[in-house]
């Protein structure tokens, strides 16, 4: 089975639950398609280089997914269609990572410094 790395924005005027019930929909779409979603991260609301579509936020969530490549494929169109997600994209990996992303771990890291911050006032 091919390895895929889906990450989604969307609309920042949409609340976490929202965000969530968007990843469920697309961990849907996957499984109907003989695919598995293996991880699913919530990066949060962050702030974009450049406005689309007259939002300066939006809502990152990554998919770690396992399957064929029609499984890619119904997950875009579904994707496109959703006027909650404003930009999307896959990629093809060799293989998954182990642990938390990249993004998560700067979210630890930048948490953890602000601790010690505020312990040293």
């Amino acid at each position: 089975m091919a390895l895929y790395e889906h990450v989604f924005l969307a609309r920042q005027d949409l609340s976490q639950s929202q965000v969530d019930a968007l990843a469920a929909q697309a961990t849907e779409i996957v499984e109907a398609n003989e695919g598995k979603v293996t991880k699913t991260e919530t990066w949060g609301l962050k702030s974009l280089a450049y406005k689309i579509d007259r939002n300066r936020k939006a809502h990152f969530v990554l998919l770690n997914i396992e399957g064929p490549g029609s499984v890619v494929a119904e997950l875009e169109r579904q994707t496109r269609i959703n006027e909650d997600v404003i930009r999307y994209m896959t990629i093809r990996v060799d293989e998954h990572e182990e642990g938390p992303s990249v993004m998560m771990r700067k979210n630890e890291r930048d948490s953890k410094k602000r601790r010690d911050r505020e312990d040293r006032d």
